[in-house]
């Protein structure tokens, strides 16, 4: 019997499954609405439990009230909670906006950090949200932004079997190429992609 190296089976069939992918949808992009890297931070921690298309009505108009690290971090936290309290768990995500743009402000000179280690160590932000702002702001590649579509695209094409996003991120990592990380996810997100069938 002939060994079945699945690693390089699983490679040979992501390239299958993302040129499918990019042919179906050229145009993929992430669908949150921002200007600058603040906003498009911002808008990711809202998109946790959140569609983007809620997220994109309430920052439409918060991004017109809170246009600097500084005006997130001396705000009333009340206040904030009820600007954003659309986007569901806003006690959670106000708490964490205010702390992430008070450390902006205090550690990093008011700006968002360009690197991964520097993006973790600011409050609400995990891997997901610091691949989506580092690929999407700064060209910055550094890993796969695994959020709920990109988790079920994986599992459905048995891309990984585990259900901890770190985990998943690992998995295709290792086989999809570094230069199809950012498109994958953005691809991935398209509406109601993770419903059609997608054949090899």
């Amino acid at each position: 019997m002939i060994p079945v190296d699945v690693k390089h089976d699983k490679k040979t069939r992501v390239l299958k499954i993302i040129n499918l992918l990019e042919d179906e949808h050229p145009d993929a992009k992430i669908a949150l609405n921002y200007t600058n890297p603040l906003e498009l931070l911002v808008a990711t921690i809202l998109s946790a439990q959140c569609t983007d298309q809620r997220v994109n009505i309430v920052t439409k108009e918060i991004f017109k009230k809170y246009r600097k690290p500084e005006d997130y971090a001396n705000a009333d936290l009340k206040e904030l909670e009820e600007d954003i309290r659309s986007t569901g768990f806003y006690r959670n995500k106000a708490k964490n906006i205010k702390k992430c743009c008070q450390t902006l402000v205090e550690k990093f000179d008011s700006k968002v950090p360009k690197t991964m280690e520097e993006m973790l160590k600011l409050a609400g932000v995990a891997r997901k949200t610091a691949n989506i702002v580092l690929s999407n702001v700064y060209d910055v590649i550094e890993g796969i932004a695994v959020d709920t579509h990109v988790r079920r695209l994986a599992k459905r094409l048995g891309l990984s079997e585990h259900e901890n996003p770190n985990k998943i991120e690992a998995d295709l990592m290792e086989i999809v190429p570094k230069t199809h990380w950012k498109k994958i996810a953005d691809i991935s997100r398209e509406k109601n992609l993770c419903g059609k069938e997608t054949k090899m």
